[in-house]
């Protein structure tokens, strides 16, 4: 069948595009490279206010939008998000610091948590953002009382 045939090889050309990183009038498909790492230690300070920080490194980016550090700090059932940091995407590593007070009448305490920290890109091409997660790293955290 001619139709089948051509439909396969339509198929074909547009996955060995997706695969080569190139499509036929939409341009380059943005292929990210990045990495982000958050410290084995964070802390609390006496408000409650959560401090978390750690590495990111991304390459410039080549679709529109900004590119985000997040973190959340899960201890026992509780998970919060602690804030957000803008990235600079130069190919450099960079450090970011996130911190946040939680809300909702909970509170995260010094002791054993669990932090995931998320490199992501939005993007805006299109209108409505849409997020693109570049990379993430969890693992268990230390927090400690804040000093001061």
């Amino acid at each position: 069948m001619p139709v089948r045939g051509s439909l396969v090889a339509a198929s074909a050309v547009v996955a060995a595009g997706l695969l080569t990183g190139v499509t036929g009038s939409a341009g380059a498909i943005t292929i990210w490279s990045g990495s982000v790492s958050a410290d084995a230690e964070g802390t609390v300070s006496r408000d409650g206010t959560v401090t978390v920080s750690g590495t990111y490194r991304c390459s410039p980016r080549s679709a529109p939008g900004p590119v985000f550090v997040s973190s959340t700090v899960r201890q026992g059932p509780v998970r919060h998000g602690i804030g957000g940091t803008a990235a600079r995407c130069d190919g450099a590593e960079h450090t970011w610091v996130n911190r946040e007070k939680p809300g909702n009448g909970t509170s995260l305490t010094p002791g054993s948590a669990e932090v995931e920290a998320t490199l992501m890109h939005l993007n805006t091409r299109g209108g409505l953002p849409m997020p693109t997660i570049v990379a993430s790293d969890q693992h268990d955290v230390e927090l400690r009382p804040a000093k001061g």
